[in-house]
């Protein structure tokens, strides 16, 4: 399905017809079938929404550079959209992010719930002095790149070294989408957690490099009402690698009897 929000072409669609409303925000550069074995672990008795952030999947790009805050933004006008009062918000990665923002905000015109977050990020990893002489190399580097005479005298090496920049995610994303992603991996929200007040559930892989474990166990510490499932051997995508764990955790917290 689709529907128009600020003159974005927004993709989504809707599972289960149950009264209480789950909506999936996804990772970054995902699309939302991505997240339909999540969906199918509870549409049997909640009503679930997947969708599209603006820029992902088959969503309308944004017109500028959108920041955490302008996705939550949007987020809000999506659910007056949907005419949704109220919800549980489950985050995957970058949806996480979103949340995180959401549930720190005053004046929503929709209620958190509950919140489930699925190997979420948020929490700024301190670098390393290896990673910060990388940083300082790449900066220097980009400088020499930038400049029209280098780029005259060898403009194939330096689209090589370009394009090598970066990771996978960022290399794949479009230009307006990689300012986007840059907004959201400096922005730490590690001081919002404390102030989380919905019941959280955090379910992670404990081999996952994107946002590593010792983060879950950051955010359990710090979010009041929380616990953490760890699903052992998988990464950042938990849910699909180990699907019928990740089913069983998912019918234990919501009372799904099968």
């Amino acid at each position: 399905m689709e529907i128009t929000i600020d003159g974005y072409k927004i993709n989504y669609k809707e599972t289960g017809t149950g009264e209480e409303v789950l909506v999936i925000l996804q990772g970054w550069g995902t699309e939302l079938a991505v997240y339909d074995s999540v969906a199918a672990c509870v549409n049997s008795k909640l009503k679930v929404i997947q969708f599209d952030f603006p820029g992902f999947g088959g969503s309308d790009e944004p017109r500028e550079a959108w920041s955490v805050s302008d996705y939550a933004d949007f987020f809000e006008k999506f659910m007056q959209a949907l005419n949704i009062k109220k919800a549980t918000l489950l985050g995957h990665s970058y949806g996480g992010r979103v949340i995180i923002k959401l549930a720190n905000r005053d004046n929503l015109p929709f209620e958190i719930q509950r919140i489930v977050l699925m190997d979420s990020a948020g929490i700024m990893p301190k670098k390393t002095a290896k990673q910060k002489w990388k940083i300082k190399k790449y900066k220097i580097l980009k400088k020499i790149v930038n400049m029209k005479l280098a780029y005259a005298i060898c403009p194939n090496l330096i689209d090589e070294w370009k394009g090598k920049q970066g990771s996978a995610d960022y290399r794949n994303a479009s230009p307006m989408m990689r300012q986007c992603m840059v907004k959201a991996v400096n922005e730490d929200l590690t001081h919002l957690l404390p102030t989380i007040k919905q019941d959280t559930l955090l379910i992670w892989g404990d081999l996952d490099t994107a946002t590593p474990i010792s983060d879950a166990k950051k955010m359990e510490e710090l979010i009041p009402n929380s616990g953490l499932a760890v699903i052992k051997g998988t990464g950042h995508y938990c849910f699909l690698e180990q699907p019928v764990i990740f089913r069983n955790i998912m019918h234990s917290y919501f009372n799904i009897t099968e």
